[in-house]
């Protein structure tokens, strides 16, 4: 697995269980939507990620990283409530952001590496 097909993997879980989160509750809040826009701007994003384009990636990076620490928060919040299915859904947008973070960094170290070898 590769950094882009993971942040697409992330983007769609991101629209998917935001799209729920919405249409799946008694009283729906908007803010339900904003990891939707989240996953829609790493959607536009991930064809220069997958073409090594350095801000693209970066920018996706920084996305993945904000929405993981607002979707941190807001699940500790579920967990204190007992929501089970915005755990699950939270969860699952957590998890996959995490996945696309550590697939970044990966990226990001083995381009570090190739280019150190190009240079020696």
């Amino acid at each position: 697995m590769n950094a882009h097909k993971a942040s697409l993997i992330n983007a769609f879980t991101l629209i998917i269980m935001g799209v729920w989160g919405y249409f799946g509750s008694l009283n729906p809040s908007p803010t339900a939507f904003i990891p939707v826009f989240v996953g829609v701007i790493l959607m536009v994003l991930n064809n220069g990620v997958k073409y090594d384009n350095k801000v693209q990636a970066h920018i996706a990076v920084v996305l993945t990283f904000i929405i993981l620490l607002a979707l941190g928060k807001i699940l500790m919040k579920r967990i204190d409530d007992g929501n089970t299915m915005a755990i699950v859904r939270i969860g699952a947008m957590v998890v996959t952001s995490i996945f696309a973070m550590i697939m970044f960094i990966k990226s990001f170290r083995d381009a570090r590496k190739a280019r150190e070898a190009r240079e020696n």
